[in-house]
């Protein structure tokens, strides 16, 4: 449903917007139209507000600006900071500018599941920030999910199994998935060891290369709300994300030396069954929106999950986290 914008929303100068509410999650939108001279300007008068429509509601959408890097590495840095290196990476991206990389670089007719960024390490990014560059002929949105509904969607069995938390494991070997150079951004053993004791991750060096292990929650606390969210990537890290044709190819493979899996927290099997509970939760409770070139989308990314459509023709999308 759309409803009009609160009082509080609307006294913004020039722009106009509307809360998109499907029921259970909400997105502030704010067109920014070509009646705003200076968007730097404009983003650091109402920073604050922007802010707050992130604590309130998990993400705010600035539409018709300019596609241009120093707009929006300006924008990232006055909404959320000194924006992030992309450390401990999971999924294939290019850095494009200072911190700014490309979306997962997925074949397009692959969705990527709803998930919170970097919520499969102790470490992660408080906001995200996606740049549409170029929109795709037809699909490709970028679908979110509030994830404090999502916790409350889970019924108390499953909510009980993955209270137990989540073990992540991640196998790297030459030829299959991400090396373990790329995703630490390092070519030191040394640093690499390091890396995961300072994080409380198991590894091992193996003949092919390196597993690693680590235990972390299913839910946390968002600090700027209290509210507890559903925080976590078993649905995406699980070997059931993968496509047919991909799981196919990984069965000449010991389980243990798949790229990546996903566990209860005590090392015993997350049910496919309870995994499609979780994804029944997420689009429930979901909102997507169509890219528009020149947009920016902002989510708070604990209480905002977020995913990929599959899509069609050309589709550019630059992400800046911090």
């Amino acid at each position: 449903m759309t409803t009009t914008l609160p009082t509080e929303f609307s006294r913004l100068g020039s722009v106009t917007g509307h809360l998109e509410d499907n029921g259970y999650t909400a997105a502030v939108v704010y067109p920014v139209g070509p009646d705003v001279d200076d968007h730097r300007l404009w983003t650091v008068e109402h920073r604050k507000r922007i802010q707050q429509c992130l604590r309130t509601y998990g993400a705010v959408l600035l539409t018709d600006l300019p596609v241009d890097l120093e707009l929006f590495s300006a924008v990232v840095r006055t909404i959320g900071g000194e924006p992030l290196a992309y450390n401990e990476r999971s999924t294939p991206r290019t850095e494009v500018g200072a911190n700014i990389y490309t979306s997962t670089e997925y074949p397009p007719d692959q969705a990527i599941p709803m998930h919170n960024e970097n919520s499969y390490s102790d470490q992660w990014p408080s906001t995200l920030f996606f740049l549409c560059h170029t929109a795709p002929k037809s699909g490709g949105a970028t679908p979110i999910a509030d994830s404090r509904a999502v916790l409350q969607s889970l019924g108390p069995e499953v909510q009980n199994r993955f209270a137990r938390g989540v073990l992540y494991t991640r196998t790297f070997r030459e030829g299959l998935g991400l090396s373990w150079q790329e995703a630490f951004q390092t070519d030191s053993r040394e640093r690499v060891e390091q890396y995961c004791r300072d994080h409380g991750q198991r590894f091992t060096w193996t003949d092919g290369g390196l597993r690693t292990r680590h235990w972390q929650p299913a839910w946390r606390r968002e600090p700027s709300t209290g509210a507890e969210v559903w925080f976590n990537q078993a649905n995406l890290f699980h070997v059931s994300a993968l496509d047919e044709e991909i799981r196919e190819a990984l069965a000449l493979y010991d389980e243990e030396d798949l790229p990546r899996n996903a566990y209860l927290g005590d090392g015993s099997t997350i049910e496919e069954d309870d995994l499609a509970v979780v994804g029944t939760a997420y689009e429930k409770v979901s909102l997507a929106m169509p890219w528009r070139t020149g947009s920016i989308l902002m989510i708070n990314n604990m209480l905002m999950a977020h995913g990929r459509e599959a899509f069609t023709g050309d589709r550019r999308i630059l992400v800046s986290m911090a």
